[in-house]
């Protein structure tokens, strides 16, 4: 079996030439050519401009023989934890061969993957790498060779061009500014099939779904520091940013609030996404638990190894050591640590009237203030309290990085303690 995984929102003539060369390896192979189709969300973490039944109409009239769905990893997991599963999916499916189209050669994706191969770690792939999907294909091929005994043939096709790369990006917005009719030089990269099935989706009324930014605005606009905090993919920083730029009432407003939180465009759309569908922290974390129980999660990528990573580089700074120092050491010599700590007892800064509230088993909210101070929020006999937490620093940092961790929770019950009340803070539970 031959593979594809793509988008193809829609399919044009890169996309074309990918099935066609895809075509000719299945024929001499004598198997079939099955494309494996996101649905739901993009890779990119975006709702498709055309629908899952369109775009698999658009590949099968070029010669794809069968589509897979791919549904519900997208809005949950960066690349570097969706591209094994679904290469897993693909092995699982008896696939022998991947098709890819790159603009550098299969050596040169081979030599730039050779690093991340050797780390073990398939996230922090460089801005400036061409290709950084297909490179991270290929790394990722080779991780799951231990769990299958073979890896998949590799093949890359040069990407068409057309006075500069074939964009689906440019095509959809091309469509959009012409009044959702396809303009001519649009359709010069276009087969003739595609234009068909698009010109009908567009006559249906079914082109260009929009996300849902009534249940966006109103999570954004209205929930607490400690109900976001809980939102996988929202860190500290973007979190308060959030809450300071209320009101939320168009795309815009939405971009430059995670603009100064220092988010790209892949992680905004991601971040959105977990925030249109309420995906949690720990329903990220259990997933990935869930795969990880599989084999198709890297060590290095692996949720204690992510905590293991925050204590280290805690550790490290209270030693004086720099945080980035630190990372590079823990990635570069896989240090080993034994006793990370998953239990954390904080003081309360609280007044003589909120301790006479206080109860044992109280659940709260952890978050990071406007004034970048870790606390929490809870409610005690109806009352609502916020308070910061009492911690050393070493605990603070830790804390920190686990909070911008994007996936591990991070929770807080109350406990009794000898001189009154304390938070017992509990991650990744």
């Amino acid at each position: 079996m031959i593979c594809i995984s793509a988008d193809f929102d829609p399919v044009h003539k890169g996309h074309e030439q990918l099935i066609k060369k895809g075509r000719e390896i299945a024929d001499e192979k004598g198997c079939e050519l099955v494309v494996y189709l996101n649905k739901g969300f993009s890779a990119n973490h975006a709702p498709f401009f055309v629908n899952f039944d369109a775009r698999s109409r658009m590949a099968l009239a070029l010669g794809a023989d069968k589509i897979v769905p791919v549904e519900g990893l997208h809005h949950r997991f960066i690349l570097s934890y969706s591209v094994p599963i679904r290469l897993s999916m693909m092995h699982e499916d008896g696939a022998t061969d991947y098709i890819t189209g790159a603009s550098i050669s299969l050596d040169e994706i081979a030599k730039k993957a050779e690093r991340f191969i050797k780390e073990g770690k398939f996230v922090g792939m460089p801005k400036n790498y061409p290709n950084r999907n297909e490179i991270r294909w290929y790394a990722l091929n080779e991780f799951l060779k231990d769990k299958y005994g073979r890896k998949l043939d590799f093949h890359v096709i040069k990407e068409v061009k057309d006075g500069g790369k074939v964009s689906g990006r440019l095509i959809r917005q091309s469509i959009i500014d012409n009044d959702y009719t396809i303009p001519k030089e649009t359709r010069k990269v276009l087969p003739k099939s595609t234009i068909e099935i698009l010109e009908e989706e567009i006559a249906k009324g079914q082109i260009n779904n929009e996300r849902n930014y009534k249940e966006i605005f109103k999570t954004m606009n209205t929930t607490s520091r400690g109900y976001l905090s809980k939102i996988a993919y929202l860190n500290g920083k973007a979190v308060n940013e959030i809450i300071k730029r209320r009101v939320y009432r168009d795309n815009e407003s939405i971009w430059a609030a995670f603009r100064r939180a220092d988010y790209g465009p892949v992680m905004t759309r991601l971040a959105v996404s977990a925030i249109e569908r309420n995906v949690t922290k720990k329903e990220v974390m259990d997933l990935m638990k869930k795969y990880e129980s599989l084999n198709l999660i890297p060590n290095e990528q692996k949720v204690q190894r992510v905590i293991d990573r925050a204590w280290y580089v805690a550790s490290q700074i209270e030693n004086g050591l720099s945080a980035g120092e630190a990372n590079r050491k823990f990635r570069s010599e896989k240090i080993a640590i034994d006793s990370t700590p998953l239990e954390i007892h904080a003081g309360l800064n609280l007044t003589k009237f909120e301790t006479k509230l206080m109860k044992e088993g109280i659940n709260a909210d952890v978050y990071v203030d406007k004034d970048n101070k870790i606390s929490v929020e809870l409610r005690a006999d109806g009352k609502k309290i916020k308070t910061n937490l009492r911690l050393p620093a070493k605990e603070v940092t830790y804390l920190r990085y686990i909070i911008d961790s994007n996936f591990i929770p991070v929770t807080g019950v109350v406990e009794k303690s000898k001189k009154g009340f304390k938070i017992k803070v509990e991650i990744g539970k």
